[in-house]
């Protein structure tokens, strides 16, 4: 077999995962999408659907990182292509990790309902954060699919400002809590989704920091976000 035909499947090989892993991530748009629908209208049917389609995105993760495994021990790729892999590997877990965070959005939405809780805490903030930690996922599998450095700098910037709704509504939810000890129940539940919503926000900033690392080769997780932008943009 020729080295032109060896490095044309080795090729095919790293588009399919990659093609699976952006598979991947659309499910977990789409939960994601549908957690927040289901807590904006009190759904219990499509809490019951985000939830069941959680095994499915576990069995995804696993085939996707086997198949990384396998095409590392068949090509023994080096450089960006093993950095691809790797970062595949670790893509793929944040991704799972934002698909958890869902299902315990729609957990949380179902005990809501089920305990007859009442809609009386203004939840905008969640809302909004919830809009922006979708729309940031989507921005982060874009990026991934183009492996566009600039763009995975600007969800990094952006992912600071669902940590700032977040801490708007910690604010509020601590005042309702105050005036009204029976709200604390609720607010608690309300506190937890939206803590699960700050961390598929995160999810997406990991991802993003990956495609950094496959660019340019500099692991820039932990690193400060004018020092990140420095090397998206070098």
């Amino acid at each position: 077999m020729s080295d032109k035909h060896l490095s044309s499947q080795f090729d095919a090989d790293l588009n399919l995962v990659s093609s699976k892993v952006l598979e991947m991530g659309g499910l977990v748009e789409s939960q994601i999408v549908s957690a927040m629908q289901a807590l904006n209208e009190f759904d219990l049917g499509i809490c019951e659907q985000v939830i069941a389609t959680e095994d499915r995105l576990n069995k995804m993760e696993v085939d996707i990182d086997e198949e990384c495994s396998n095409i590392i021990a068949r090509r023994q790729p080096a450089a960006r292509d093993l950095r691809l892999l790797l970062a595949i590997s670790k893509t793929i877990t944040n991704l799972e990790r934002a698909g958890d965070e869902a299902e315990k959005i729609a957990k949380r939405t179902k005990r809501l309902m089920e305990d007859g809780a009442s809609r009386t805490i203004n939840i905008a903030e969640i809302k909004l954060s919830g809009e922006m930690a979708v729309s940031i996922l989507r921005r982060a599998l874009d990026a991934f699919a183009r492996l566009d450095t600039v763009a995975a700098a600007q969800i990094v910037r952006d992912d600071k400002a669902i940590d700032e709704e977040f801490r708007a509504f910690v604010r509020k939810l601590i005042s309702y809590m105050t005036e009204d000890p029976r709200s604390i129940s609720v607010g608690l539940d309300f506190l937890f989704i939206a803590k699960a919503i700050e961390r598929i926000g995160d999810h997406a900033k990991n991802i993003a920091e990956f495609i950094i690392y496959i660019v340019k080769g500099t692991d820039v997780r932990h690193q400060s976000r004018d020092t990140l932008e420095r090397e998206a943009l070098s």
